[in-house]
């Protein structure tokens, strides 16, 4: 069994994307990053890159190609200030899947280690 499986798949990873989401909209540093505008498609190639990542379903591969994650954010001043912001709502997001009984403990902890080194890997700059 995948940890997608085991986590009940799509529901929760589109939970996630979406809470994740609605704390970029009030985020000053990073929803520039996002082009100030409609989340909904960054919301769904989380969701999407999350699932597939974690034994889901190949439809992120299929629309968007290989993930190449530190090429695609090359663009954006990624440092500490905004790799703390990102963590803090995807932090959110995860937290709400757990209070939502749709992540256990030992899977929490497993998908809070690949964000934190996700995050730390996307770090471009210092300033």
């Amino acid at each position: 069994m995948t940890l997608y499986d085991a986590v009940g798949g799509r529901p929760t990873f589109a939970l996630i994307a979406k809470t994740f989401y609605e704390g970029i909209a009030s985020d000053e540093v990073l929803l520039p990053m996002y082009g100030g505008g409609d989340l909904a498609p960054a919301t769904e190639r989380l969701q999407l890159f999350l699932e597939q990542y974690w034994g889901g379903p190949r439809d992120y591969e299929e629309l968007r190609g290989h993930p190449r994650l530190r090429m695609r954010h090359m663009a954006y001043s990624i440092n500490r200030d905004a790799r703390e912001r990102w963590l803090r709502h995807m932090r959110a997001a995860l937290d709400a899947a757990v209070e939502a009984k749709l992540v256990a403990p030992l899977y929490e902890a497993e998908l809070w280690d690949y964000l934190e080194r996700a995050a730390t890997s996307l770090m471009n700059t210092n300033g």
